[in-house]
């Protein structure tokens, strides 16, 4: 399944002729591959061990692409840093108000709320975003252990 989506990623640069690096695939195949929702210095320390030569720059640079083109989305949360999402299939984000954990979840009926919302304002309607925090079920765990 995986290598199936990243194979269908390198197609969508080649027919948007961009050059398929190394560092670009392996940031790709590291995003396809992750449920976390890396932050670049995330996806940076996973590669330099492979790539020696690669710089934060370089991570960053490849994400940009990756994102104009489609194959990425950027989760930006307040101060915090960029995360970065391979599904770029509508869906919401659950977050973790302690240690920042980020889990998709899929709830289709709220694409209605872009029509409500058009109809009701008159606004045409580009996107939305939700989000939902909590604990997650390791933080409430230490946090019920800490309680004992």
């Amino acid at each position: 399944m995986a290598a199936e989506k990243l194979q269908r990623a390198i197609d969508t640069l080649k027919e948007a002729g961009v050059r398929i690096t190394p560092q670009r695939h392996a940031v790709l195949d590291f995003l396809l591959n992750s449920m976390t929702h890396p932050t670049a210095d995330e996806i940076y320390k996973a590669l330099e061990g492979r790539f020696p030569n690669m710089s934060v720059a370089t991570v960053y640079n490849n994400l940009r692409v990756l994102r104009e083109i489609g194959l990425v989305r950027e989760l930006t949360y307040g101060d915090s840093s960029s995360r970065f999402d391979c599904n770029t299939s509508n869906h919401y984000h659950i977050i973790c108000s302690d240690c920042g954990k980020i889990v998709d979840f899929h709830y289709p009926s709220l694409d209605e709320v872009e029509k409500l919302a058009e109809q009701v304002t008159g606004f045409d309607i580009s996107h939305h975003r939700l989000e939902v925090y909590g604990l997650c079920p390791n933080c409430k765990e230490e946090k019920k252990a800490q309680m004992h």
